[in-house]
């Protein structure tokens, strides 16, 4: 048995390949100031706010302040020359994409300056401020007050700045020059099957804080048979206090010291430990305290494993009865969710279809996401947008990659539902790519020991009929996970019934897509593409063929809902939308919605 352990390993072995910590803080129960709703904004499709004539950047020169839009400067006198004004222009909801708030904005990819005023929270006793964003895609350059805080890179993962020492008591300025060009050189890259939406598409949050506190922790269970739990606190700030992990209903009250860096490690036995699963999602209260800060969250335990050709969850086999989601929540014209409200009613499609997982495709979701999933019993695949072919000889696209991985398996380790850390998505078997992905498995595996990895892999023909999966970066996975469209892009329906598939590993076989387009509403013989029905019998097809191969452990059809993306152009069907959902846009259920759910049903 290949058993992963519920244990996240936080260091890292420099032998192997570095996968440096990252600088986490778990935030979600936190109590905070919002920073969300209106801010105006300057659409800057130049750049004229960030560099001059020369193409340099204003915040690399001397008394640029005037002209760089970071400055938020007005006239002081009737010949001062300042190009721009926050006041005077228009505003955008945050969070939010700005491609489905203004028709205007609809294709636009390129640089949106935001600015928001607030006042300084009051500071007793030596307290600090951390301003945190759950997500800004793609690029985030920060300034408060003038002052450049810092960027970062990658659209869907948190990052955070502590601005204590650069705060007024009032009229603070915070800008952020928002940039969602596609690169070459970035994850993912220019090509992708899915919308790009720009902006500040999650929320913005200040955090008051003692002068020491709970930055970061890990917890899980080590042992199922001995119920052992162990974790980690990492505390900043310093303190020679102790730390108490504190868990009433499991009656857990533990004391421990933290080492000279704020951090502390802990172990303990829980004798009547409930495990988490889809039939019973059991979350535990946590409270971690330390000086005069306390982190509470709710927390699962699990194990997760695969022996042979089964995995095991808690130690029994278990199929995985999944769908595939974009974070896209279009029924009232929105575009990227950017609320609980809206993650929930695509994990209730999922459940009324019958699932008791979901892929989250192709990017790291918003935390909403992953959490109601985990208290609704619905296991998840994680993924990070590695798609496609990107630049996989770009060192720079490597550490790219390699960050937004860090960030994702670090918000979320915690999160007892999520079972797949996924690499990738249809990528070329080249050497060049398989070092980049081998090298981003060894980094997960550092960083966290206890889940499956895993990559969606491609088929191919050994003979016409003859289908293998044979890719050496499935030899280093967990699982063998695939996409296949045999009947769409691959033939037509009826190529199912030729169709045999030989899978040399003894690893669970999982089919990461399959399925077609069909507009909703649209309706014909089985042989008319686009049709309602010509979906029905492609899914029906597919179950039959899927069915025979051997050591299959569970699948995530693309896709629950229709969502939009720019190659779709076919007028009347498509316009602007891949079709492939269960569901529409508007969440109404297709033919093959019953279809996939009655063979759940029976599984």
């Amino acid at each position: 048995m290949r058993k992963i352990l519920l244990f996240c390993l936080l260091s890292y072995n420099l032998f192997i390949i570095p996968c440096p910590a990252s600088d986490n803080m778990q935030v979600y129960y936190r109590d905070c100031i919002s920073l969300n709703g209106e801010w105006n904004i300057i659409v800057d499709p130049y750049e004229n706010g960030y560099y001059n004539y020369r193409l340099e950047p204003f915040d690399q020169m001397n008394q640029a302040w005037a002209t760089g839009y970071y400055g938020d400067k007005k006239m002081q006198s009737p010949g001062d020359l300042i190009e721009y004004d926050f006041d005077k222009s228009p505003v955008l909801q945050v969070p939010g994409d700005w491609n489905t708030q203004d028709p205007k904005f609809y294709y636009y990819e390129g640089t949106i300056w935001y600015r928001k005023k607030f006042d300084a929270p009051e500071l007793p006793d030596g307290r600090r401020v951390i301003l945190y964003f759950g997500a800004v895609n793609y690029r985030a350059d920060v300034y408060l007050n003038s002052k450049k805080l810092g960027t970062h890179v990658g659209g869907f993962t948190p990052f955070y700045f502590e601005i204590t020492d650069f705060l007024k008591d009032s009229d603070n300025s915070l800008v952020i020059k928002v940039d969602n060009k596609r690169l070459k050189e970035g994850v993912p890259t220019l090509n992708t099957d899915w919308w790009n939406y720009g902006g500040i598409t999650r929320d913005v949050k200040l955090l008051v804080l003692p002068s020491t506190f709970i930055k970061d922790y890990s917890i899980v269970l080590e042992s199922s048979s001995e119920k052992i739990i162990k974790g980690k606190v990492v505390v900043d700030g310093g303190t020679h206090e102790k730390i108490r992990i504190i868990i009433p209903e499991l009656k857990v009250n533990s004391s421990i010291s933290p080492d000279e860096n704020g951090t502390a490690e802990f172990s303990f036995q829980a004798e009547k430990l409930e495990l988490w699963s889809p039939d019973n999602p059991r979350l535990y209260r946590i409270e971690i305290t330390a000086d005069n800060d306390t982190l509470i969250d709710s927390v699962g335990f699990r194990t997760i494993a695969v022996e042979g050709k089964q995995i095991l969850l808690n130690g029994k086999p278990i199929f995985l009865k999944g769908i595939s989601i974009h974070e896209e929540y279009a029924t009232d014209g929105g575009g990227r969710v950017n609320a609980a409200w809206q993650a929930e009613q695509l994990l209730d499609w999922a459940k009324e279809l019958s699932c008791n997982f979901v892929r989250l495709a192709h990017y790291p979701h918003n935390e909403d996401m992953v959490r109601i999933a985990e208290r609704k019993g619905i296991m998840v695949w994680s993924e990070i947008p590695v798609y496609w072919t990107i630049d996989w000889k770009n060192e720079s696209t490597f550490e790219n990659a390699r960050n937004q991985l860090r960030e994702n398996i670090l918000r979320d380790r915690n999160r007892a539902n999520i079972i797949i850390w996924s690499l990738a998505n249809e990528t070329p078997v080249t050497p060049a790519r398989n070092e980049f992905l081998t090298k981003l498995a060894e980094c997960a595996r550092l960083l966290d020991n206890t889940r499956l990895i895993s990559a969606a892999l491609e088929k191919h023909y050994k003979t016409d009929y003859v289908a293998v999966v044979e890719d050496p970066l499935a030899n280093i996975l967990d699982i063998v996970s695939f996409n296949e469209y045999i009947g769409w892009y691959d033939g037509l329906p009826e190529k199912c019934n030729q169709v045999s598939w030989e899978i040399s590993y003894n690893k669970p076989v999982f089919i990461s897509e399959f399925g077609g387009g069909a507009k909703y509403g649209y309706h014909g013989d089985i042989d008319l593409r686009w049709t309602e029905e010509f979906q029905e019998y492609l899914y029906i097809k597919s179950l039959n063929m899927l069915d025979q191969i051997d050591g299959l452990c569970g699948m995530s059809p693309w896709i629950l809902t229709d969502f939009r993306s720019p190659r779709r152009h076919l007028p009347e069907i498509q316009d602007d939308f891949n079709r492939k959902g269960v569901l529409s846009e508007k969440g109404e259920k297709k033919k093959s919605f019953f279809v996939l759910r009655e063979y759940y049903k029976k599984k």
